[in-house]
């Protein structure tokens, strides 16, 4: 790097190496992770991140999973209309799945990725309207509780509501919650 002439740059460089320091902890905990590299990236590419890493993860299971033909799903998976939403794990420990909406799609997939685990959760739509509507656990997004177009979850693992257990948790146990939302076992 070429050294820097103007001395106003200089200080504003070296006041910025003293807040790197500053800042240098916070994500050491992902140090090594297979996924800390999808922290680095731009908040608009991680949702299309984790459609690749679920439909990726659905591929292997055996399920067949397609692009949905619209926007209101963002998968097909065994042909039934699901939408993903995908969080990295919080600094308070825990992940904040957002822009749930009323659209057409039958289910929703959460992933949440912490750096070294992962976990999912199945959640069909009209469970996720019907707690959303009684603010049993859904939130609305926008506008406080007058908000009524996005709502948001926000799960800190282990120490889920038990309705929420019931919907996966573990990985394997979200898959075998597809197998019963799609009605189809993995092709």
């Amino acid at each position: 790097m070429p050294p820097i002439a103007d001395p106003d740059v200089q200080i504003l460089a070296n006041c910025s190496l003293t807040l790197q320091r500053d800042y240098a902890d916070e994500d050491k905990e992902w140090m090594g992770s297979p996924f800390a590299w999808i922290k680095t990236r731009p908040s608009r590419q991680v949702g299309t991140i984790g459609e690749k890493l679920v439909s990726g993860w659905l591929a292997t299971k055996g399920f067949d999973v397609e692009r949905s033909p619209d926007s209101d799903a963002d998968r097909l998976v065994n042909g039934v209309r699901a939408e993903i939403k995908f969080s990295t794990l919080w600094k308070n420990g825990s992940f904040k799945f957002q822009q749930l909406r009323d659209q057409n799609y039958k289910f929703a997939i959460c992933l949440g990725i912490c750096p070294f685990d992962a976990y999912c959760w199945i959640l069909p739509k009209d469970l996720i309207l019907a707690k959303w509507r009684a603010g049993d656990g859904i939130e609305s997004q926008h506008g406080g509780q007058d908000g009524s177009d996005t709502a948001w979850l926000t799960v800190e693992p282990g120490r889920e509501p038990g309705w929420l257990r019931e919907c996966g948790g573990r990985l394997s146990s979200a898959a075998t919650r597809i197998t019963v939302v799609t009605g189809k076992k993995p092709i």
